[in-house]
């Protein structure tokens, strides 16, 4: 078994036929990793499986080749944060109550904060440009604002693992690049990142490493230059394409052919 966060022989379903059937994965630590592929093909089961948000059978997932489930929830918690597809906002929450709760893994019960607590929520504002907005009902604000602050929430938690599920959904252009930016400098600051993003070139240029997943499986891993191939596309996304060179970054950039 790997020392970091695996998974072995991973079959996971929703009471139907398997989404994953006996994948084998290790997530490469310290690195940004992009999982790509078509709807329905187990991206987002991987991620929730790696984070204990679905259940597996034991030894299917280790982290340090302890089972998760033999982990306690806060141990969990300091080691591992998710930010799902749709997160839901209790009412009344501010943008910074949102965030504190990033911090609550680091709380005992009968101490509810920790002097850590006020610089990494900072921090955690400042790094994803929602420090304007820390007051602010998070129902109040646009769907990219509210995409930021669950964001900013995650940084708080400040644990090894960031598992992020579609994290730029709902944001304009220059928010998508901020947070893959944001991603990078996590790695660069010695956290390990994986994201499920569905923008080939965005996922090309900014990963370290691509993870190709198509019915249930990993189909292909590597770094983006490696494995970003015509054929490659064709077989997992039915596209017709062409791989050139991104123009300022020299990573792989899909052109769709044209009718």
């Amino acid at each position: 078994m790997s020392q970091g966060l695996s998974a072995t022989q991973l079959t996971v379903g929703y009471g139907g036929a398997p989404v994953l059937n006996d994948l084998d994965f290790t997530v490469p630590q310290g690195r940004f990793t992009a999982v790509i592929g078509p709807n329905g093909c187990g991206k987002s089961t991987l991620v929730k499986s790696l984070a204990r948000v679905l259940a597996t059978e034991p030894g299917m997932v280790t982290l340090a080749e302890q089972p998760l489930q033999k982990l306690r929830p806060k141990h969990l918690a300091q080691r591992i944060a998710l930010l799902p597809q749709h997160p839901v906002v209790p009412d009344g929450v501010t943008v910074r109550g949102l965030v504190a709760r990033g911090r609550y893994p680091y709380h005992r019960p009968l101490r509810q904060w920790s002097a850590d607590d006020p610089q990494a929520i900072a921090q955690a504002l400042e790094d994803t440009s929602m420090t304007a907005f820390a007051d602010f009902p998070v129902a109040e604000l646009s769907g990219g604002q509210r995409q930021r602050a669950w964001l900013a929430m995650v940084l708080a938690q400040q644990t090894e693992y960031v598992l992020l599920d579609e994290p730029t959904s709902f944001l304009d252009i220059a928010h998508q690049i901020d947070v893959l930016r944001l991603c990078r400098s996590m790695t660069a600051n010695g956290r390990t990142v994986l994201a499920v993003l569905h923008d080939l070139n965005q996922a090309a240029r900014y990963a370290d490493e691509l993870v190709v997943m198509h019915h249930g499986k990993l189909v292909a891993q590597g770094a983006p230059h490696e494995i970003l191939t015509t054929q490659l596309v064709t077989e997992v996304f039915g596209l017709a394409s062409m791989i050139g060179a991104d123009p300022w970054s020299g990573s792989p950039m899909v052109v769709p052919v044209a009718d």
